[in-house]
């Protein structure tokens, strides 16, 4: 008897992670979102798919065109580090941030920057009107001829806008806010922000043409819509910063043509946002002679170095479970370094208030801040004041040790830039530059006593 074709069973995939499942469920079991999990159709056997011919020769990789893969300068110089050197032809970048973080003035500036040095930008909103646009344009002065400006919110009407500008750069604010009347669901919804996008994609790869797409990011942070936008473009960059500071960093989330871990800093102002070639004095605070409770050390984002203070404050209080206060660090693990110096270094907090903070509104969650962190504390319970000619680094361990960390080189030699000539460092540190007077802990009570905090008060 000739073999029966078993018939294929539809598949099922969910449209927020792309899991699949052998039938339909209202929730997906692996990120747990209600109403994402699509049919796919049946699956066609191989024998069934007709060959198609291809959209480009297959040569050998060394014949391969470069040219059209290098990256154009922005003209935002810390933009274009994060990047990885400027922009690519035909690449989708998503940049992502809370409201009010300074998404639009950015982009505005790039578009500037771009209409002045490289060619015609288009700028399209769909959140606000273009009267609103163009003044705070205005104000920052952003103003070109070779920028064009246009409210839209349909994707039909977007294509039709680059097919009449003919832009050099296009800029997207927001994709939440775009919509296909191909597809069902409100803008902002899953299948609309998943058609949107991959048409915006294929028009960059089509027409080697750099796309800039504003996202929005949930309570958590992270960036709204389904998982998939993340997946579908090229360059992932989340923009960040405290409403109540000024300053601003551009984070590298991924990159397909560069690191993926570089951070670019800016402050904004009220006529525009600049960039921070150097930023390690924001996070530093002015004094002429050294004040108990501080400690600073330097930290490193993606590839650059950067000047961090912590400060500590320790008060006696009469309340039964004393309070632990954290501003710009991780509560968990100042938890653990605090019990670590407790019962390591001996320096005693029960029954005191415990408040640490950052200077500048910087976020300190490298492991190589413990150390400073430990030592700010003990210089505030001891009434000590720390050299001020000193920078400490190291990750404390829960035996009390203090473990090397990597760059020390690198971060002493920023931290001698910015004139400290001491250092407190674990062993084994490896080569450090000139003009830098060392000195060596191997655990935390040895560098209490190096530093003369185990005197007491």
């Amino acid at each position: 008897m000739p073999n029966k074709v078993r018939a294929t069973r539809p598949q099922y995939r969910c449209a927020e992670c792309g899991f699949e499942f052998a039938k339909w469920v209202g929730r997906c079991s692996e990120c747990q979102a209600w109403g994402s999990v699509e049919e796919r159709g049946s699956a066609t056997p191989l024998a069934r798919i007709v060959a198609g011919a291809p959209t480009s020769k297959a040569r050998p990789i060394g014949e391969v065109d470069i040219e059209s893969a290098r990256a154009t300068k922005t003209g935002v110089d810390e933009l274009d580090r994060v990047l990885g050197g400027g922009i690519v032809p035909g690449a989708v970048v998503l940049m992502a941030g809370e409201p009010g973080v300074g998404k639009s003035t950015l982009l505005l500036e790039v578009a500037y920057q771009w209409s002045s040095k490289v060619g015609r930008s288009l700028y399209l909103t769909g959140e606000e009107s273009a009267g609103q646009v163009r003044l705070r344009a205005e104000r920052t002065g952003n103003l070109h001829e070779e920028m064009y400006l246009a409210a839209e919110s349909d994707l039909s009407a977007v294509l039709g806008q680059v097919d009449e500008v003919k832009p050099s750069l296009l800029i997207i604010d927001s994709v939440q806010t775009m919509s296909s009347m191909n597809v069902d669901g409100v803008a902002g919804g899953v299948s609309q922000v998943r058609t949107v996008a991959a048409g915006l994609i294929a028009l960059a790869k089509e027409r080697n043409l750099p796309v800039v797409l504003v996202g929005h990011v949930t309570k958590d942070g992270s960036v709204a819509g389904p998982r998939v936008l993340e997946h579908l473009v090229d360059v992932v960059l989340q923009f960040e910063g405290d409403r109540h500071s000024t300053l601003r960093l551009l984070r590298g989330i991924k990159n397909r043509y560069g690191a993926a871990d570089e951070v670019g800093c800016f402050e904004l102002r009220d006529d525009g946002i600049i960039g921070v070639p150097d930023p390690s004095g924001l996070f530093l605070s002015r004094r002429d002679q050294a004040v108990e409770g501080t400690a600073v050390t330097v930290i490193v984002e993606g590839k650059r170095p950067m000047l961090g203070e912590v400060q500590a404050l320790v008060a006696k209080t009469n309340l039964p479970a004393p309070r632990r206060a954290v501003s710009g660090l991780d509560s968990a693990r100042i938890a653990m370094a605090l019990a670590v110096l407790e019962k390591r270094g001996k320096v005693n907090l029960f029954q005191k208030d415990v408040f640490t903070a950052t200077v500048g509104g910087m976020k300190l969650t490298e492991p190589a801040a413990d150390l400073a962190v430990v030592l700010a504390v003990a210089s505030a319970e001891r009434e000590i004041a720390l050299p001020a000619d000193l920078v400490v680094l190291g990750e404390v361990g829960l035996a009390g040790e203090i473990r090397r960390v990597n760059g020390v080189g690198k971060r002493l030699a920023e931290a001698l830039r910015l004139g400290f000539t001491k250092a407190l460092v674990p062993p084994d540190a490896g080569p450090l530059p000139e003009g830098v007077r060392a000195l060596v802990a191997h655990d935390l009570f040895t560098a209490l006593d190096v530093l003369g905090l185990n005197k007491g008060k």
